[in-house]
């Protein structure tokens, strides 16, 4: 095997990091098509606009009626479609490394049902609201995890046997999510089946600012976690070795993806497959010798933000939940995983 090019960044004289070269041109290549994708979704639709003319009006040489449609109407939309991917791909990117498995993903082993659970119980019993909805999506979360983690510790929690727990868990939760739709209101009761599925649909720019700062301050948790994921990615006692004590760390790791995962379903309803397939996608691409959270959050936007654009183009001007795209398009690619690992 050859060694992986690198380049030492030094931003500043009291920091430097080493970057490799093909994830550098990996994720600028991610940021390229995401840039490209957002231009052509805020440009197309019932009043068609060129791409000159998004961008003009993104840099503040167009006005008129079309800045309203797409700094008032498209624009929330698209950037809510590249946070809660880049959320869903670090969230599955953590869990991935934490487990050591690819099927480690917050939507195989029930987090994300469990925080729908918590969306639900809140809508049913409390009420409805942004910031109620991710209160009970960060309470549910954490609660599936809690017991997800709590059943699989016999003898330690290895990958595997927490993954098969949180199918199990995750059976159980959807049974309870479909009683408590049967219970509420008809109204209520559609609006959750509607979101269930995941949806960008109605999203405006009120929900941006704490999708921002949530994502923003996980990440900045994640960057004061230093490199301790990584390290975990050996084995127990490889960590243990090195330092890293395993226990605290893990859980600190399991609480930031549970909230990653909590913030995406509070916004956007469960949306299945992009946090499975992104960190898998991403590590392919760039060949790293581990799971790259950076490429991970870049693959999952551009995920979710082409499924988001095909959502609304495939059957204009009928609208689709986006995660009726992202089961079509990840139910393949989990086909394909379970064959591999097989084989494996």
């Amino acid at each position: 095997m050859t060694a992986r090019r690198t380049v030492v960044v030094r931003p500043w004289p009291a920091f430097s990091m080493r970057l490799a070269v093909r994830t550098a041109v990996v994720c600028a290549i991610l940021v390229a098509v995401a840039a490209v994708v957002a231009v052509l979704a805020l440009g197309t639709g019932e009043f068609a606009l060129s791409p000159g003319e998004v961008v003009r009006v993104l840099t503040g040489q167009e006005t008129g009626f079309a800045r309203l449609i797409v700094l008032d109407w498209r624009l929330p939309r698209v950037l809510l479609a590249l946070l809660v991917g880049a959320a869903l791909g670090l969230s599955g990117a953590v869990f991935q490394s934490l487990l050591r498995n690819p099927l480690g993903s917050p939507d195989v082993i029930g987090f994300d049902t469990g925080a729908y659970t918590g969306v639900l119980v809140t809508m049913a019993f409390v009420g409805r609201g942004y910031w109620l909805s991710a209160t009970g999506a960060l309470v549910g979360g954490l609660a599936a995890a809690t017991v997800v983690y709590l059943l699989a510790l016999r003898r330690g929690a290895p990958g595997l046997r927490l993954i098969i727990v949180g199918i199990g868990v995750s059976a159980i939760l959807g049974s309870l999510n479909q009683w408590l739709i049967i219970k509420v209101d008809l109204r209520a009761a559609f609006a959750a089946a509607l979101w269930a599925r995941g949806t960008l649909n109605d999203l405006r720019w009120q929900q941006v600012p704490p999708v921002l700062c949530a994502l923003g301050v996980l990440c900045l948790l994640l960057l004061a976690l230093g490199a301790r994921l990584r390290v975990m990615e050996l084995g127990e006692d490889a960590a243990t070795s090195l330092g890293v004590r395993g226990g605290p760390a893990r859980l600190a790791y399991l609480a930031v993806g549970v909230a990653l995962t909590a913030v995406a379903t509070a916004t956007a309803g469960p949306i299945s497959f992009v946090a499975l397939a992104a960190p898998q996608i991403a590590a392919r691409l760039t060949r790293a010798p581990g799971i790259a959270l950076v490429p991970a959050a870049l693959t999952g936007a551009v995920l979710l933000l082409v499924s988001d654009f095909l959502a609304v183009r495939l059957f204009s001007p009928t609208q689709l939940p986006v995660g009726v795209v992202t089961v079509s398009l990840g139910g393949a690619y989990f086909a394909w995983l379970l064959a591999r690992q097989a084989r494996a």
